[in-house]
């Protein structure tokens, strides 16, 4: 059997964001790949920092982080950019002036404004669902010498979006989550670039090459890779640009797509 590589997202393709459970089929699903002596690696928007829990619960050869700021491979970090301690001072100038809400992503941590000036309630879903993970370290953006990886920012009705925009346009990349949702990475960062990476460095067969996911940030992971997978709970965004869309995630879909395609 010709070893392939399986490139899994988190939030919503292994782990329910309602329940915040990962279903049982999708553990040993991947354990049987591996098995069978495929590779698994998570391929995620979250920071190293985020994962601490799922590193516990099951067994991957690899992580790539951040929307491929942050690259491991068996306990070792291949690849780690960051923005910068400048940088970062300029983004939260400009993320007060602007009046937008963010969380600012590092491998160490995830950082807020303080919770009196937060305006978006799911920032503070973000904060309650890192609490229920055991994650959240009440960090602000006040921290010594911050440097981050990434972000996500939330519009509310104060801010002026295209006025960040544009400031940051040439050196970040947006990517729209929802129409007042984006993500944001270091230009020549991606899931894409992280997969391009890591089977260059492991010398994958492109041919062998699989991606699961569930929403808009997936995209370039799933636009890359041989194989795409969605999710029968994904964005129906996702669903024009994929090669198979397996059941929903409660409903056995690691599983139900890894059978597909002979892998278990």
């Amino acid at each position: 059997m010709n070893k392939s590589i399986i490139f899994f997202d988190i939030d919503g393709t292994l782990i329910d964001e309602k329940t915040h459970i990962i279903p049982d089929s999708a553990k040993k699903a991947i354990r049987l790949a591996r098995k069978n002596g495929h590779l698994a690696f998570i391929n995620t928007g979250r920071t190293l920092c985020q994962i601490k829990n799922l590193k516990k619960e099951i067994d991957f050869d690899g992580f790539i982080c951040g929307c491929g700021t942050y690259i491991e491979y068996n306990n070792e970090t291949l690849y780690h950019k960051c923005l910068g301690i400048d940088f970062t001072k300029k983004l939260i100038k400009s993320l007060k002036k602007y009046k937008l809400d963010a969380a600012l992503e590092s491998i160490d941590g995830v950082y807020y404004d303080y919770l009196y000036n937060i305006k978006h309630k799911e920032v503070l879903n973000i904060i309650e669902a890192h609490k229920h993970e055991g994650t959240y370290e009440d960090l602000t953006w006040d921290s010594h010498n911050l440097n981050v990886d990434k972000l996500v920012l939330f519009i509310t009705e104060y801010s002026n979006f295209e006025g960040f925009f544009q400031e940051f346009k040439d050196t970040l990349d947006f990517i729209k989550r929802a129409d007042d949702f984006y993500e944001l990475a270091p230009k020549g960062c991606s899931k894409a670039t992280g997969i391009e990476f890591i089977i260059n460095h492991l010398n994958i067969d492109f041919e062998n090459t699989f991606g699961i996911g569930d929403s808009t940030n997936d995209l370039t992971m799933l636009q890359y890779v041989k194989n795409s997978i969605a999710m029968g709970n994904s964005n129906p965004q996702l669903f024009e640009y994929v090669n198979y869309i397996t059941t929903d995630l409660l409903n056995d879909g690691i599983y139900s797509a890894l059978a597909h395609y002979n892998l278990i």
